[in-house]
């Protein structure tokens, strides 16, 4: 499948021949998805095992049932296509991790997972798109170092909202992201509760012993 196959000018004119005379809904089955491209919003199902962020990550074309989709924009409302049958993640530039889109962990798989990893709390750039949440990276690598190419293709964002201008995009009962590195145009670390860089407080240190001197 070509990269940028979802790109509008070239997908209007195919999507009624795509669609016209197409079977029957295949049955549920699948993890759901809802994938952003630069001008298209598909929703539907994965045909996957294990998790969303891994199948992704093999960045090869993956089955997808049970599809609609609108313009980025929101410009006309969600339509079946069920002629989009599979996607190539290189096209996807923010996946928004539906329900299911990864195995159930127990409390101590969880701590077990972040134990070794440092949280930040970030604004990414990857446009027509920016994301705010937080990311958990090993200790000594900084934010940053996520605009590098790496095997993970799609970094994971918690606790995230995506917009596009001024408007979020997406369910906003979701709030875990991927997001495609390759599409990644900046990185910055900010307060969250704003969605700006933190501000340096005002004066100086006052001076005297701390409690590390006491120590």
């Amino acid at each position: 499948m070509p990269f940028n196959f979802l790109r509008r000018k070239k997908a209007d004119s195919s999507t009624r021949a795509a669609t016209a005379g197409a079977p029957a809904r295949a049955k549920r089955t699948g993890l759901i998805f809802d994938g952003l491209t630069e001008e298209w919003r598909l929703v539907g199902r994965m045909q996957i095992e294990g998790r969303l962020s891994d199948a992704l990550n093999k960045r090869e074309a993956i089955a997808i049932s049970d599809v609609q989709w609108a313009p980025i924009d929101g410009s006309a409302p969600l339509v079946a296509a069920p002629g989009l049958r599979s996607v190539d993640p290189y096209d996807l530039i923010v996946v928004l991790a539906g329900e299911g889109s990864s195995p159930e962990l127990t409390e101590t798989e969880r701590a077990a997972n972040k134990v070794h990893k440092v949280s930040f709390d970030v604004a990414l750039e990857a446009p027509p798109f920016r994301v705010i949440g937080t990311v958990f990276l090993h200790p000594g690598m900084e934010p940053d170092r996520l605009l590098d190419r790496a095997t993970e293709m799609f970094v994971p964002v918690v606790d995230a909202v995506a917009t596009l201008g001024e408007q979020r995009v997406g369910d906003p009962e979701v709030d875990t992201v991927l997001v495609n590195r390759f599409y990644l145009r900046g990185v910055e670390q900010i307060d969250k509760r704003t969605g700006l860089k933190p501000q340096k407080l005002p004066g100086s240190p006052l001076g005297g012993i701390t409690w590390q001197d006491r120590s």
